[in-house]
């Protein structure tokens, strides 16, 4: 699995091996459904407008925090979640949720027109992913795969970084420096980009960004932050230490900053007259 856009800090070099890890993020549920970021609207929009119907397939859907912009925009939307505590909170909210990994579920027959993945497809093993999106995409459907660039100021990442090599110094998450160029981010999505056009069943694959911003408090940012990959299996102690150790950077800022967050979309459209 290529490197793909990675949460801070980010997750080894072939996430899609490291189940434990991706089936951590339900431990607190409800913290990463209110904590983690929605998409841009223009991203879901762009979506939407490019599949020939309302039917969306969410792979990874986690909670359901982008389920529920595509059927605030008029879809249909069936989620896919290995880890049954995030299908539940998806479910009361709402979304119609199977559970199993993407690799292993049963479409039974089933096709859509929209195939999305949320911060989700690098826990898909590649040899599978982009096939079977176009096995369950009708002719003319859209495989779309985004997610958010989690970096924050220097003056936040680099205590956060020191402190995760200091309480957790042989976690897989751990050898990475503390901000990554976004050349790097763009390069996983290129690579995804790669995997999808080798199938052959897909037109050539777009690359979008979206650029946006959000404020966050101290306290807003010490909720998120444990619900990324690095932190989800940490033990008590160890997560309060690096949030102490994060708190105390941020309130020398003032209490607070702003996230100039970047959203990265590869995404292809299915061979094969609509």
């Amino acid at each position: 699995m290529p490197t793909l856009p990675r949460e801070q800090p980010g997750p080894p070099s072939q996430p899609h091996h490291a189940r434990r890890t991706a089936e951590s993020f339900g431990t607190d549920a409800r913290r990463y459904d209110e904590a983690r970021p929605a998409y841009p609207d223009d991203l879901v929009a762009r979506i939407v407008a490019g599949s020939p119907g309302p039917d969306v397939l969410d792979v990874g859907c986690g909670t359901g925090i982008a389920a529920r912009q595509f059927r605030a925009a008029g879809c249909a939307v069936l989620g896919v979640e290995p880890d049954a505590r995030m299908a539940d909170l998806a479910r009361g909210h709402g979304v119609g949720v199977e559970v199993a990994t993407f690799e292993a579920w049963d479409p039974a027959g089933r096709m859509f027109d929209a195939v999305t993945a949320a911060q989700s497809w690098h826990w898909v093993g590649p040899a599978v992913g982009a096939g079977k999106a176009a096995r369950v995409l009708r002719p003319g459907g859209r495989l779309a795969v985004f997610g958010h660039v989690f970096e924050p100021p220097a003056e936040v990442a680099e205590p956060f970084a020191a402190a995760f090599r200091r309480v957790a110094p042989d976690s897989p998450f751990n050898g990475q420096p503390a901000r990554r160029p976004l050349e790097a981010y763009r390069a996983g999505y290129a690579k995804t980009a790669e995997q999808i056009g080798a199938t052959g069943h897909f037109h050539a694959p777009e690359q979008w960004r979206f650029d946006w911003e959000r404020p966050y408090t101290r306290d807003q940012w010490l909720d998120l932050l444990p619900t990324t990959g690095g932190l989800t299996r940490l033990r008590p102690e160890q997560l309060t230490e690096i949030l102490t150790a994060v708190g105390e950077a941020i309130d020398a800022l003032g209490g607070g900053f702003t996230m100039r967050y970047v959203t990265l979309a590869t995404t292809a459209v299915r061979v094969g007259k609509s």
